[in-house]
C-alpha cells in the first residue's frame, strides 16, 4: 500500500490526545454516607469493572476513527508497478518485413497487429513506434492512425537483435519513469544469437505472431547456365518449405508478353531452364502462383546488348597469351608496341596491360596516372631487366615500390580465395595440393598498403592489388616463369578484365551494396537517373572520362525493372529484386529467452500493461471504516450499561 499524500500521516500523532484524555481522568468523586457498607462495596466493585471496559472500548473506537480519517486524507492506493510515477515511456517495435505477409487466424499478421495497436493503445497517450524503415517519435496513435493503416512492407528488414537495440535508443535516461518495450514480430529464425540483458528499469513485452501454416514456394534465383552464339540458357531455382507439389506452373515474360511457360515438380528444391535468343534485349520477369507470401512469387532480370571491355596491351614481349584470354566475344583487345603507342586512345580503355616493358617513359607514366585516376584499371607485368626508377615513379602513386631483382626460384603456393577475383565461383573448393607454378626470379617490393592475390611459399606477393592497379612481381615469359602454363593464369587475367568494367548483373538484390558501370559520357552537371512507370530517382554515381559508376543499396526499394536514363535517353535497363531471406518460414523459439514477458497477441500485452499499471484507490474504504467506528462508539455510549 502506498500514499498519494504521505506527509499527512504525521497527523497520526493526534492519536495521543484521546489516549491522554482516557488515561488521566480529571473528574472529582463526591463522598456519600450510607448505612449498608457491605452493599456499597459490592456495588462499587461492579460499577468500576463495567466502567473500565466501557472506557477501553470507547478509546479503541475513537483511535480507530481518527486513524481512518487521517489515512483517508493521505489517499492510500495499491498497484502492481510504480504506476504512480509521473512519467511513462512506451516504445513499440512493429516488424513489417515480408514474412509478416503470412496469414494468421485473423488475416495477415502485419495488418492484424496494426488493428490491435490502434484498438488498444489509448488515443492520446504519447508513444514511440518504429518499424524496419520508419520511426514515429513521441506521437499519439490518433495522429499516426492513417500512416499505420497504409503501412507497407520493408524490403530491408532488421535482425531481431538490431531491432531490439534500436528500440532501446528511444528511451530516456530518467530512472524515475516507467519504461515498456513492446516488440511485435513473427521472430523469423535467422540463425543469429538473440540475448536480452536484464534491466530493472524496463519491462520487455514480446509478442510472437504465428501464421496458421509455414508453407511457401519461392523463386530463389536465376542465372545464365550456358551461352552460345545463338542461344542463352537461363536457369531458375525454386525452393519449397511446404508439402511437395506435382505441378507448379512457371511463366517467363518479356515486358508484359508471355514468351515461355513450363511446370515443375517440387519437393524441397526444383530447377527449370528457359532458352532465350542471344543478342536480344530481354526485360524479363519469372513468375509463379503461390498463395502464401507474395513478394517472392516474381523475379525480375535483364539481358541487355552485349558490352565488351576495352583492353589495351603495351608490349615489349610476346602477347599471344593475352590474345587467347581476351577474346573478341567479350573484349575489344588491342595491342601496340611501346614505340608505336598513340596516347590518345588511353582514355577510351577500361584496362591497360604493361607487358614486360623495360623502361616506362615519363609521358606514359603521366598518362597512366591520369588513366587510373579516372577509374581505369592497370596491370603491370615487369620484365627481368627493368629500369627500377621509372617503375617506382609509377608505382609510388599506389603506395608500393620495387626494391631489387632476386634471382631465386620460388613456388606460387597460396591463393587468396576471398579476393573479389576468386570469390565468385572460380573455384568449387579451396585447393591445398596442386602443381604449383614457379618463377626463377622476382622483385622484392616495399608497400604500405596492398592486397595479396597470389603468394609465394614464403608469403611474399606474386600478384598484389592496390585500388585498381594489379602488379606482378615477376616476368611471365618462359625463361623466368611457367605461370603461363598454369591453370591460374586464365581466371586471374580474365577476372581482372571483367573487374575493370563492371557490366550490370542479371539482377541486383535490394538492401545489398550494389555497383555497376555505364559506358557513357555526360555533359557538365548532368546525372543519370533510375526510373520506371512510378518512380524516378538519382542514385549515387561517380563520373569518369568514359563511364559512370553507379552505387545503390536501399534504393530503389521496390522490386522492378528500372531504366538508366540520361535526360530522356534510355541507356540500358537494370533489375532489382527483394532479398529471399524472408521466404524461409522458420521461427525462433522464445520460450527459453530470459528477461522477457512472452505473449501471443497484441491485445494480451496491452491488457497486461493496463492491469499492471491500474491504481486501486483505498481512501473510500477508510471513510467507510471511520463512519463504522463512529457508529460503534455511539452504540457503546447508548447501550452499554
Amino acid at each position: 500500500m502506498q500514499f498519494k499524500h504521505p506527509e499527512l500521516l504525521y497527523a497520526l500523532l493526534l492519536l495521543l490526545i484521546p489516549i491522554i484524555v482516557h488515561l488521566f481522568q480529571l473528574r472529582k468523586f463526591e463522598k456519600v454516607d450510607f448505612t449498608n457498607v457491605a452493599f456499597l462495596k459490592e456495588a462499587k466493585l461492579q460499577a468500576r469493572k463495567s466502567s473500565q471496559i466501557k472506557k477501553w472500548l470507547i478509546l479503541c473506537t475513537r483511535l480507530l476513527l481518527l486513524a481512518c480519517l487521517v489515512l483517508a486524507f493521505a489517499q492510500p492506493f495499491t498497484s502492481k508497478t510504480n504506476a504512480f510515477k509521473s512519467k511513462k515511456e512506451t516504445v513499440i517495435y512493429l516488424d513489417n518485413s515480408f514474412s509478416m505477409q503470412a496469414k494468421g487466424n485473423k488475416g495477415e499478421l502485419l495488418k492484424r497487429a496494426i488493428q490491435d495497436i490502434i484498438a488498444h493503445v489509448p488515443e492520446n497517450e504519447n508513444i514511440t513506434l518504429l518499424t524496419n524503415n520508419n520511426v514515429y517519435k513521441n506521437v499519439t496513435i490518433k495522429s499516426i492512425k492513417n500512416d499505420l493503416l497504409q503501412l507497407g512492407y520493408a524490403a530491408t528488414p532488421l535482425t531481431s537483435q538490431a531491432a531490439y537495440l534500436k528500440s532501446n535508443t528511444f528511451f530516456s535516461n530518467q530512472k524515475s519513469s516507467l519504461k515498456n518495450l513492446i516488440y511485435i514480430s513473427d521472430f523469423q529464425d535467422s540463425n543469429q544469437g538473440f540475448s536480452i540483458d536484464k534491466d530493472s528499469l524496463k519491462t520487455n513485452y514480446f509478442v510472437q505472431l504465428q501464421p496458421v501454416n509455414n508453407e511457401n514456394i519461392a523463386i530463389d534465383s536465376a542465372f545464365i547456365s550456358s551461352k552460345t552464339a545463338s542461344e542463352i540458357q537461363l536457369s531458375v531455382l525454386l525452393k519449397n518449405t511446404g508439402k511437395p507439389l506435382e505441378n507448379l506452373p512457371v511463366s517467363l515474360f518479356n515486358n508484359d508478353t508471355l514468351i515461355a511457360k513450363t511446370s515443375v515438380s517440387i519437393d524441397k528444391e526444383a530447377s527449370t531452364t528457359f532458352t532465350l535468343p542471344t543478342n536480344k534485349i530481354i526485360n524479363g520477369k519469372i513468375s509463379i502462383d503461390d498463395a502464401s507470401l507474395q513478394f517472392d512469387n516474381s523475379l525480375f532480370f535483364n539481358i541487355n546488348n552485349t558490352e565488351k571491355v576495352n583492353v589495351l596491351a603495351i608490349n615489349e614481349a610476346n602477347d599471344d597469351f593475352l590474345k587467347r584470354i581476351y577474346t573478341v566475344s567479350e573484349f575489344n583487345y588491342t595491342s601496340f608496341a611501346l614505340n608505336q603507342l598513340n596516347y590518345n586512345i588511353l582514355e577510351a580503355q577500361n584496362l591497360v596491360v604493361l607487358n614486360e616493358i623495360n623502361t616506362i617513359p615519363n609521358a606514359l607514366i603521366a598518362a597512366l596516372k591520369q588513366f587510373t585516376s579516372q577509374g581505369g584499371s592497370l596491370v603491370v607485368i615487369p620484365s627481368s631487366n627493368i629500369t627500377i626508377d621509372t617503375y617506382n615513379n609509377l608505382l609510388q602513386s599506389f603506395q608500393s615500390t620495387f626494391i631489387h631483382f632476386n634471382k631465386t626460384e620460388k613456388r606460387i603456393t597460396t591463393i587468396n580465395y576471398s579476393h573479389p577475383l576468386f570469390n565468385n565461383g572460380v573455384f568449387e573448393k579451396q585447393v591445398s595440393n596442386f602443381q604449383y607454378p614457379k618463377v626463377n626470379g622476382f622483385y622484392n617490393i616495399n608497400s604500405a598498403s596492398l592486397s595479396s592475390i597470389l603468394k609465394y611459399e614464403d608469403g611474399a606477393p606474386f600478384l598484389f592489388q592496390n585500388k585498381n592497379t594489379f602488379v606482378f612481381t615477376s616476368a611471365l615469359n618462359k625463361e623466368h616463369s611457367n605461370f603461363k602454363n598454369s591453370p591460374l593464369i586464365v581466371p586471374t587475367l580474365y577476372n581482372i578484365g571483367k573487374y575493370s568494367f563492371k557490366i550490370p548483373d542479371l539482377y541486383y538484390t535490394i538492401g545489398k551494396n550494389n555497383s555497376f558501370e555505364v559506358n557513357t559520357q555526360l555533359q557538365q552537371d548532368a546525372v543519370l537517373t533510375l526510373s520506371n512507370q512510378t518512380e524516378n530517382m538519382i542514385p549515387e554515381q561517380q563520373l569518369f572520362n568514359n563511364k559512370v559508376l553507379i552505387k545503390t543499396s536501399e534504393t530503389p526499394n521496390t522490386a522492378n525493372i528500372y531504366s538508366i536514363t540520361n535526360k530522356t535517353d534510355v541507356i540500358k535497363n537494370v533489375s532489382y529484386n527483394y532479398d529471399r531471406t524472408e521466404s524461409n518460414l522458420l521461427y525462433s523459439n522464445l520460450s527459453t529467452t530470459e528477461n522477457i514477458n512472452l505473449n501471443n497477441s497484441v491485445a494480451q500485452v496491452f491488457d497486461t500493461i493496463k492491469s499492471d499499471s491500474k491504481i486501486n484507490a483505498l481512501w473510500k474504504w477508510f471513510v467507510i471504516f471511520a463512519l463504522a467506528f463512529l457508529l460503534t462508539e455511539m452504540c457503546i455510549l447508548k447501550y452499554f450499561k
